[in-house]
């Protein structure tokens, strides 16, 4: 049979208002009754305002933070997040108006 699964909670803020040109951090925190493994990847998606498609702009696997190199957000991202504190936020730095939109965290334990 399959092995069982356990969910993680995920918890961010529901709406983070930042003023062009400043920055501001995306909260991401989560809980699961697992203990956090080696192989915990943290993605974080990105849909603008009025579009329909989410890109990933941040990828955090193998104990190492990526910035996916594509979109505005590229020269202008910071890892503050911390997996074995249940953390896996960002901060945007240089905050331009095509930022608005709605940003997702979503986090993976395995196994």
């Amino acid at each position: 049979g399959l092995p069982p699964v356990s969910p993680i909670h995920v918890y961010t803020q529901r709406e983070v208002y930042g003023t062009v040109g400043s920055r501001v951090t995306l909260s991401c925190s989560f809980w699961s009754s697992e203990w956090i493994s080696e192989d915990i990847s943290i993605t974080w998606h990105f849909q603008a305002e009025g579009s329909r498609d989410a890109i990933s702009i941040f990828h955090y696997a193998q104990g190492q933070p990526y910035i996916d190199d594509v979109g505005s957000f590229k020269e202008r991202m910071e890892w503050a997040g911390n997996p074995r504190r249940r953390d896996g936020s960002i901060v945007i730095h240089s905050l331009e108006p095509t930022d608005n939109g709605t940003f997702t965290c979503d986090v993976k334990n395995p196994p």
